[in-house]
């Protein structure tokens, strides 16, 4: 806790669970986050060796934060407080979320016994300008940061709740398609039965 247990840290962590960011990436991830605090939590972050600042190669050049080996082992403890949190009945899922959390409640909240019917299939995530691929495994859901370009579906929204609502909150699709700005492209029977994998636990308080 004495590591992590600073406002924001965790969440940054998190931020940088899918993969290494610039500082304005992370920052438009958080909103309410003023660049002085991330720089700090950043900063304490790298000298207890959760993370590591690179320099991206010619030509980005860019400052980018990567995680190192000891703090992408921290997703369990990410996953599990996620899983706690969801079981208060004060838990909206359809509250605003940021791309990054989306995709790791869904490692989250999935069924693992039925994964092996998507095993090989790439299911896309296009957020905002931000675009990810699922690609299911006989018992684990890996997600990464790629183009949608070849998936074999595709859910498209402008913001991460939208998503959500539909995954958790039981929002009708074509609710949010009419509405809110989503679009499924592709292969529309896989698109809905990925949906399916998803369940909240139940609710204890």
């Amino acid at each position: 806790m004495e590591l992590v247990g600073e406002r924001w840290s965790l969440l940054i962590v998190r931020e940088l669970m899918l993969g290494a960011r610039r500082f304005s990436d992370i920052r438009a991830s958080l909103p309410g986050i003023s660049a002085k605090v991330l720089t700090e939590r950043l900063t304490s972050l790298e000298e207890a060796g959760v993370l590591v600042r690179r320099q991206l190669p010619p030509p980005g050049k860019a400052q980018v934060y990567e995680l190192t080996e000891w703090g992408y082992a921290a997703e369990p403890l990410i996953q599990e407080l996620g899983r706690w949190a969801a079981q208060s009945s004060a838990h909206d899922p359809t509250l605003p979320l940021s791309p990054v959390s989306l995709m790791l409640s869904m490692r989250t909240m999935v069924q693992h016994n039925r994964l092996a019917q998507f095993a090989r299939r790439r299911i896309g995530f296009a957020i905002g300008e931000e675009e990810f691929i699922a690609e299911p495994t006989m018992r684990e859901l890996p997600i990464r940061r790629e183009s949608v370009r070849h998936a074999d579906t595709v859910f498209r929204a402008p913001i991460a709740s939208i998503v959500a609502g539909g995954f958790y909150a039981g929002v009708p699709w074509d609710e949010l398609e009419r509405d809110a700005g989503l679009s499924i492209e592709g292969n529309r029977d896989l698109a809905m039965r990925f949906a399916s994998l998803f369940r909240l636990p139940p609710k204890l308080a």
